[in-house]
This record gives structure tokens, C-alpha cells and sequence, in this order.
């Protein structure tokens, strides 16, 4: 089949309200499905002819094969369910082939932190480097928890900044919903500073990248990246929000309603992953378990 579009798949991804991370994530889940199909069963890839059998060698494929997580097989089967749930709905299948594939279970670790002195090393080396930019993109990560696609969508009319407090404004977060995010005086120096040297450009994004255009996710995790080389840790932009809500909740005993304002968690069930304690943790307190005198 034509990889590069897929009428049904299109026509699916329009009558959603899907941001565009989330169709593209769509897209290639879908792609990847009907790649393996058409490897797997040495025929064109139609809708009408996927089994629920397909389906399930499909996660089997994933997980056993391609070795991938948990998290990213159980998404590939959320977007086939959906999607031939609504061929279902338009008429073009009588029965939806993922309905009865169930996703893989998962054991909930903590999301995974960078420690202390890694964070202490990525932000002297941006101010080392004098890379104002750098230092303000890394600072709304590890200190407001934005993800990358919001510090990419920031303009400048979303930033509130004066000398004794700061906000941020994420019009377009997760679920398209709306937050506003106090900056510590760490942050709104590091930004600050920035616009201070925010080169003469005609759009409005807070951040610019080559030839004066806004800088894109791709950038920003390739300047993360950058600086995680430097501190020797191989970090990407979600372990500097996952940081700060570890140091939020260790600051501020576990508040958890708090962090999950602030992360723009619509369920507080998602900020409580914080909560869980590493295997160290736990291998280092079942130690002081003791029936002895």
C-alpha cells in the first residue's frame, strides 16, 4: 500500500480534535502495522482482510521481536482499536479485528529521574557555554515540568515576567487544555535573559532556531541531548520534566494535587507514578526491617 497516506486512516484523523503529536504518533503506528502485514502475510495491505489473529502476532511482533515497551505496544493497539473502531461506525467492516486483543500488563515503575548532580552539570555547562537560550529551554523543563512540544509552542505574549514572580502561559498542553505555571527566580532569570539576546525575527515563538524560524521539538531535543552528552548522562527532554516533578514532591511533602496543576495532569491517578519508590529505595528500607534485639 502507499505508505505515505491512507485515505480511511486520513479520513479518521480528521474527524478527531488530535493534536498534531498525537496524529503523528497515529500515523506511524499505523504505518508500522501495515508494514508487518504485508511482510507477515506476503500480500497488499487491506482493511477488510485484518484479523483479530493479525492483531495479536502483531503485539507478539512488537514486544518478543522489536523488543519495544510496554507503553509503546500497548499505543500501537489503542490506535488500531480506534481506528477500525470507527470503520466499524462508518459502515466499512462489521466487526473491529483489535476489539478483543487485550494490551500488555505493565508494572509501574517510578518515571525515571536525573540526578542531582547531573542537573547541576547540564546547567553550568549552558552557563559556561553562555548559551542563554539553551539555559532558558532547560529551565522551563526542569523548573515549570513543560514538555517539549509546549517550550516549542511558547510565544512571547504567554510569558508574564517581572522582578518579584513570573508565569507561563501553556495554551495548547496535553489534551489541547490550558494551564498557568509560576517560574521559580531561577527560571525567570534564565528566560529573561534570553529575550534579552532573542535575536530580530518576524514570528512571535519565544524561541528561534536556523534562519530565524521557530525552533521545533527536534531541536530542542537535539540541544538536550547536547548538554546530557556533556554531564556524561544520556537524558531526553521528558526526564527533565519527570526531575522536577521528583523534586517538586521531595520540596513540598508530596503534594500531589499541587504537581498535578502544575504538570496539567487531568487525573491525579497519572502525577501518583512520582509516588513509587525505586527498587533501591525499597531494597535500602527493607533492610532496616529487623526482629532482633
Amino acid at each position: 500500500m502507499n505508505q505515505t497516506s491512507h485515505a480511511p486512516l486520513e479520513a479518521f484523523l480528521s474527524v478527531n480534535d488530535f493534536s498534531p503529536n498525537t496524529v503523528q504518533a497515529f500515523r506511524q503506528d499505523f504505518r508500522k502495522f501495515t508494514r508487518w502485514y504485508e511482510s507477515a502475510n506476503g500480500e497488499r495491505y487491506a482493511d477488510e482482510r485484518v484479523t483479530p489473529r493479525d492483531i495479536s502476532d502483531f503485539r507478539r511482533h512488537l514486544r518478543e521481536v522489536r523488543r519495544q515497551a510496554v507503553s509503546t505496544t500497548n499505543r500501537a493497539l489503542v490506535v488500531l482499536r480506534r481506528y477500525f473502531g470507527f470503520l466499524v461506525k462508518q459502515g466499512v467492516l462489521t466487526a473491529n479485528p483489535a476489539e478483543g486483543v487485550k494490551e500488555l500488563r505493565r508494572v509501574m515503575g517510578p518515571p525515571k529521574a536525573i540526578e542531582r548532580l547531573a542537573v547541576r552539570r547540564i546547567l553550568r555547562e549552558a552557563t559556561v557555554r553562555r548559551d542563554r537560550r539553551g539555559l532558558a529551554i532547560l529551565s522551563l523543563m526542569l523548573y515549570a515540568g513543560l514538555r517539549v512540544g509546549e517550550v516549542a509552542a511558547l510565544e512571547l505574549s504567554d510569558l508574564d515576567l517581572s522582578e518579584r514572580r513570573g508565569t507561563v502561559r501553556v495554551r495548547d498542553g496535553k489534551g489541547r487544555k490550558e494551564r498557568s505555571v509560576p517560574l521559580s527566580i531561577e527560571a525567570r532569570k534564565a528566560i529573561s535573559d534570553h529575550l534579552g539576546t532573542r535575536p530580530p525575527v518576524e514570528h512571535a515563538k519565544v524561541f528561534t532556531g536556523r534562519g530565524g524560524r521557530p525552533l521545533g521539538t527536534d531541536g530542542i531535543r537535539y540541544l538536550v541531548g547536547r548538554y546530557g552528552l556533556s554531564a556524561e548522562v544520556k537524558i531526553h527532554p521528558h526526564a527533565l520534566r519527570h526531575t522536577m516533578a521528583t523534586e517538586y514532591l521531595s520540596a513540598n511533602q508530596n503534594d500531589l494535587v499541587g504537581l498535578a496543576q502544575l504538570l496539567g495532569h487531568e487525573s491525579i491517578q497519572t502525577t501518583s507514578r512520582y509516588t513509587r519508590r525505586t527498587i533501591d529505595v525499597l531494597s535500602q528500607a527493607t533492610e532496616r526491617v529487623m526482629y532482633g534485639s
